[in-house]
């Protein structure tokens, strides 16, 4: 490579490493995540995309395409940073549990979670100032215990069902129900920070 051609290069990374960071999402529990790695976001935005399935996509699919349209949206309103996107997704076989826009679509959810596995799907996608995009996917197991109408009243009156996908928060009162956990604890929370990292890191975000 040409003497000139290295300097552009090495210009470019440098400019993209001072890069501003935005997380395109309004929630506190990603935020808060990102702090436990040490990564202070210059801003936060929430992302205005649809988040409904499209017809046969798999719950995989959804959350990868999902969180890849919020960093988009966000870019296109901050040029020239790095932007952070991610979404969860509740999965019961193929069934997807979102959001629960009700007290009764909350209580009909956890009601199917109750004592069976489901899988927490987070995808996370960064975008480099560049316009360069790379994406991952943490899968979990999650395991209820067999929920009381106790439980299920319990997990309905605190109100963590709210703004969640599958009605309930693993750092909330469902800890204690869920009987077993394989994979990413932070990924459940609703960012991986493992595959999260490696992204910044792999698209020349400077972190130290």
């Amino acid at each position: 490579m040409p003497r000139s051609d290295r300097a552009r290069v090495n210009d470019s990374a440098s400019s993209c490493a001072n890069a501003p960071l935005i997380l395109a999402s309004a929630s506190p529990r990603r935020l808060d995540l990102l702090r436990q790695a040490g990564v202070e976001p210059d801003r936060a935005i929430a992302a205005d995309v649809d988040e409904r399935a499209l017809a046969k996509e798999t719950p995989r699919q959804l959350a990868l395409r999902l969180a890849q349209d919020k960093a988009r949206a966000v870019m296109g309103l901050e040029a020239g940073a790095f932007v952070v996107g991610a979404d969860t997704v509740v999965a019961l076989g193929r069934r997807v549990f979102g959001k629960p826009d009700s007290e009764t679509d909350a209580r009909r959810m956890l009601a199917r979670l109750s004592g069976r596995a489901h899988r927490v799907l987070t995808a996370v996608a960064v975008a480099a100032p560049d316009g360069r995009m790379a994406s991952r996917l943490s899968e979990s197991k999650v395991t209820f215990k067999r929920l009381s109408p106790q439980d299920l009243n319990a997990l309905i009156a605190c109100g963590e069902w709210r703004g969640v996908a599958g009605g309930y928060r693993i750092q909330g009162r469902a800890a204690g129900v869920i009987v077993d956990l394989q994979g990413s604890y932070a990924g459940v929370v609703g960012l991986p920070l493992y595959e999260t990292l490696s992204l910044l890191d792999g698209l020349g975000f400077r972190r130290f």
